[in-house]
């Protein structure tokens, strides 16, 4: 009898960081680990993501993909739209944003901000890129 598998495990222990540039000069690097190959994932992309406090990312609007947000650890603030709002949420909140969307992941908190974000369809349309509004 042949059994089909229809789950697949990306353990956190085994995760490879890649350092990425940081969102603003003068920042710390963040850190992602992808899920998408670990988990095989077919239908979503997926990261972890590893914020130092007071680093952010680059703001940007996705063409193609839903972008979702789930915060593990530390508080998440996030500009959405244009102009920017300004939503802070913690763990075990997720922000769901629609293409098409300016966002900006941030973490303005003391400690780390851990997140796992993924977007679908898997397929990247590219991005457009926006300016940094600064502090809000």
């Amino acid at each position: 009898m042949i059994r089909a598998v229809g789950y697949h495990v990306a353990d956190a222990s085994s995760f490879e960081w890649e350092e990425r540039p940081p969102g603003a000069e003068g920042q710390e690097p963040r850190q992602a680990a992808d899920v998408t190959g670990a988990a095989e994932l077919k239908q979503s992309r997926g990261r972890v993501w590893r914020y130092p406090p007071g680093t952010r990312g680059r703001r940007h609007a996705d063409k193609a993909q839903e972008e979702v947000f789930v915060v593990i650890a530390g508080t998440l603030t996030m500009l959405l739209g244009d102009p920017p709002d300004r939503v802070d949420v913690g763990p075990q909140s997720v922000v769901a944003v629609e293409p098409g969307t300016p966002l900006q992941v941030r973490n303005e908190g003391s400690e780390e901000l851990v997140l796992y974000i993924y977007g679908a369809p898997p397929e990247q349309e590219g991005a457009d890129f926006f300016e940094d509004p600064g502090d809000l």
